[in-house]
């Protein structure tokens, strides 16, 4: 199965102030019921396998879905650029995004560092719902900074971690719902597929597919 080979597939630049984004859309064969944007963790890309067997399975339940790389990386850095600048390009996307796709119900969401973004960022985008993969609760051995804030958005949320990720699993509350995954770590690698069909029912769930 590759919801990927299922439509259109297009590859562009949108630019922003920090320099210009890549997008790049997969579409399903008939009318979609939403537009997902997914971004990547802060020194990987938008080819992971989580983010891949998502978008497989979103593009296969109807949704359209745009893979965001974030301008540092474009410009060929690793080191991830300060989160006020990537939630400013992250914002810039999304406005043309939902220019070039109106009428759809936008969800966000993302790997790691794309997760926070995505969260800090979703009430000025207009999303309707936030998928969080492998959401970095603190770093490494430092529970006391956790970022658990970023995630209460009052919007309809999913977070997917592994049981054994050292950036820790966050608490379900209110509308956040958590599914950790057994024997999977921060990369989500070991059943890409099976994150996937658990992203894939909770947007069944959140009447967001149209197949």
């Amino acid at each position: 199965m590759s919801g990927a080979q299922n439509g259109a597939v297009r590859h562009d630049l949108i630019d922003t102030p920090r320099g210009p984004a890549r997008v790049e859309t997969d579409a399903p064969d008939g009318p979609a019921g939403s537009l997902l944007v997914l971004g990547h963790g802060a020194g990987g890309g938008v080819d992971a396998p989580d983010l891949l067997a998502v978008r497989d399975a979103a593009v296969d339940a109807g949704l359209t879905v745009v893979r965001v790389t974030q301008a540092y990386r474009v410009a060929g850095r690793r080191a991830p650029a300060p989160a006020g600048q990537l939630d400013e390009v992250w914002v810039t996307v999304l406005t043309e995004l939902r220019a070039r796709h109106p009428g759809l119900r936008l969800v966000v969401g993302g790997r790691s560092s794309g997760a926070r973004v995505s969260c800090r960022t979703a009430r000025l985008t207009g999303a309707v719902g936030i998928v969080a993969l492998a959401f970095p609760l603190h770093p490494p051995g430092r529970p006391e900074r956790s970022r658990a804030e970023e995630l209460l958005t009052g919007l309809p949320t999913l977070v997917v971690n592994g049981d054994r990720d050292p950036f820790g699993v966050p608490a379900p509350g209110g509308p956040v719902r958590v599914v950790t995954r057994p024997g999977e770590r921060h990369d989500l690698r070991k059943d890409p597929v099976g994150t996937a069909a658990v992203v894939r029912d909770w947007l069944r769930g959140q009447g967001l597919t149209s197949g």
